[in-house]
């Protein structure tokens, strides 16, 4: 599992809406210490003595540290977790240490990248050539600068350690090798500032391919599952 900011209750519902339970989550990765990321990781960890990953920078700044089985990372190093292979990868964002991941099982590939600010030359390299992508389409940036966001907010969205709108994450996609590409979604989509027709839109333009073909992940339901094979 990457990221936990609900409470328990929410993610064991999340979890057995997809025939799954937190007894079957082998680790739980976290990418930075903002709240809708770690807000509940210590507990669900607690709970159910589930072992975590995170960089010494998100764990310094983590608002509850009584984590059991923790593991500390650098996200320039991989490290492994039974068969995957993660490969962390820093990103430009306003948190102490932050990191999204690249998952391999020695076949496929699977790149998520979200919180990110704008996109780095090691970004472009870690996700050229997956097999899935998750990708972040915050915000378009018209909805934005017209909505009821103050404008301190507006500015730390749109800044290069913010958040990527549906224009960068069409470039990013232009820019990787996709040739091996099966799923594409966007994720981490806001509900003030954008839709997820305009994200949906936006990534099947950027990769070549029907909007059918992109997925969309919806901040209440999830994502249902997808394959790589």
């Amino acid at each position: 599992m990457v990221d936990c900011g609900f409470s328990v209750k929410a993610t064991e519902a999340r979890l057995s809406r997809l025939q799954m339970s937190a007894d079957n989550v082998d680790a739980l990765l976290v990418t930075h210490e903002h709240s809708d990321h770690i807000g509940g990781v210590a507990r669900l960890a607690r709970r159910y003595g589930m072992p975590v990953w995170m960089t010494a920078g998100t764990y310094a700044c983590a608002p509850d540290q009584d984590i059991p089985g923790l593991n500390l990372f650098s996200s320039h190093e991989a490290f492994s977790v039974g068969d995957l292979q993660i490969d962390p990868m820093p990103v430009p964002h306003d948190a102490r240490e932050p990191c999204q991941f690249v998952f391999s099982d020695g076949d496929q590939r699977l790149g998520i990248l979200t919180d990110t600010g704008h996109v780095t030359r090691h970004v472009l390299d870690s996700l050229s050539g997956c097999d899935g992508l998750v990708i972040e389409c915050n915000h378009d940036v018209d909805m934005l600068m017209k909505g009821p966001y103050p404008a301190a907010l507006k500015q730390r969205v749109v800044g290069e350690l913010g958040h990527l709108n549906n224009d960068q994450a069409a470039e990013l996609v232009r820019s990787l090798d996709t040739s091996h590409l099966q799923h594409l979604v966007a994720v981490h989509i806001s509900e003030v500032n954008n839709t997820r027709e305009m994200a949906v839109d936006a990534l099947a333009c950027a990769a070549g391919v029907e909007a059918p073909d992109v997925q969309s992940a919806c901040q209440n339901e999830g994502l249902d599952w997808r394959e790589l094979c």
